[in-house]
């Protein structure tokens, strides 16, 4: 080889792989960024606030959107074949036949993987991708505005484990939405910047989206790229820290273990349907994750212990798990991207307070309990 290229990634064990990987290479190592449409090198500097972000990426975003890579660069390249792998590779990593990659099922029981967790029902890949891509942007978009929020309406995009795992690109996303609408960054609106309403020129359900995936998942991935130790309880923010600090001896009406939250067996029916969903589908509802985190703060022995239960059922279940976008999820639970929301609360302090009972009424709810729940709980 004349030059290694790999992902630039700045979460999970990735950043540590590549280091490694420099030190013993002879060759030239390239990291190619297509983490988000804001390269992560735009900012040399880590952003505390959604909105402190929203305005440094709505400034830097309209340089950057015309010089967007290319869906195939390779396409009229000529490459030559390689006429055999070298024989330590092919020792390292045996091919497999066509007859064993029919049925996955053996060679998977082989991997050094957790066998607890069951593999979800629907299917990865980009072109399974692209039609949920399509599909979201058909029926969906429209509406999402309103009920994204709504889990009855199921206006959610469901693009993130897709998005993950590198099966669909937000470059491929926005420029998909961008022609529908005959969009040209002429129509960037220099007033509204740092709004979350009309700097893109796309009506309001298209905002709303587009502050999702590019203001709040790239927010996070300039947080997991400026700090070494984002997943630790110790960067969140100062006040955030004090507040919590200060209430980790109050008193909790509940204390579960581990194995019951990751049971689903708290006496919560909406936070157990959240779990559920968790376990048999590998996501939640962003709306319920929100709530599904704060019950885990209230119900833990401590903040900290809530922080490693978070990350436990997030990495194992999650199909987006391992993510710096549902790592934001997770801090945010504990104050990261949010301010002090008084009065003070035992065990949460000033951090911002979520209640089932006030999620119950203000969402629709039947469809999802009526899935998710168990029948008991539900009729109850």
């Amino acid at each position: 080889a004349c030059v290694v290229v790999t992902d630039d990634y700045p979460s999970f064990f990735l950043p540590r792989m590549v280091r490694a990987a420099a030190q013993r290479l002879s060759v030239r190592l390239e990291q190619v960024d297509s983490n988000g449409l804001l390269p992560l090198r735009a900012a040399d500097q880590l952003f505390v606030t959604a909105q402190s972000f929203r305005n440094f990426l709505h400034k830097q975003i309209g340089l950057h959107l015309e010089n967007f890579p290319q869906a195939d660069p390779l396409a009229n390249v000529a490459l030559p074949r390689l006429p055999s792998l070298p024989p330590a590779i092919v020792r390292r990593w045996p091919p497999v036949s066509a007859v064993q990659l029919h049925s996955a099922f053996p060679l998977l029981a082989q991997l050094a993987i957790d066998h607890s967790v069951k593999p979800v029902d629907y299917r990865g890949g980009p072109k399974t991708a692209r039609l949920q891509l399509l599909d979201f942007l058909d029926r969906k978009l429209s509406h999402y505005g309103e009920k994204a929020n709504q889990p009855d309406d199921d206006c959610r995009s469901g693009l993130s484990p897709y998005l993950h795992f590198g099966h669909l690109s937000s470059h491929e996303i926005f420029t998909e939405l961008a022609q529908r609408r005959n969009w040209t960054p002429a129509r960037l609106s220099g007033a509204a910047q740092g709004k979350r309403e009309g700097f893109w020129g796309m009506g309001p359900s298209a905002e709303a989206f587009l502050d999702q995936l590019v203001v709040w998942r790239e927010l996070g991935y300039n947080m997991c790229s400026q700090t070494e130790d984002h997943d630790r309880f110790e960067s969140l923010p100062q006040w955030a820290q004090a507040t919590l600090m200060k209430h980790a001896s109050d008193p909790r009406p509940y204390v579960y273990s581990l194995e019951q939250w990751e049971a689903a067996c708290t006496h919560d029916p909406l936070w157990n349907a959240a779990q559920t969903q968790l376990v048999r589908e590998g996501r939640i509802h962003n709306y319920l994750r929100m709530l599904w985190g704060k019950k885990i703060l209230e119900w833990s022995a401590s903040p900290q212990q809530a922080l490693d239960i978070m990350i436990e059922l997030n990495n194992k279940y999650g199909v987006d798990g391992r993510d710096p976008n549902s790592s934001s999820g997770i801090f945010w639970i504990l104050g990261r991207y949010d301010h002090p929301w008084p009065p003070e609360r035992p065990i949460f302090g000033v951090v911002r307070y979520m209640s089932s009972h006030n999620t119950m009424r203000k969402l629709r709810l039947r469809e999802y309990l009526a899935k998710y729940g168990c029948k008991e709980e539900t009729r109850g």
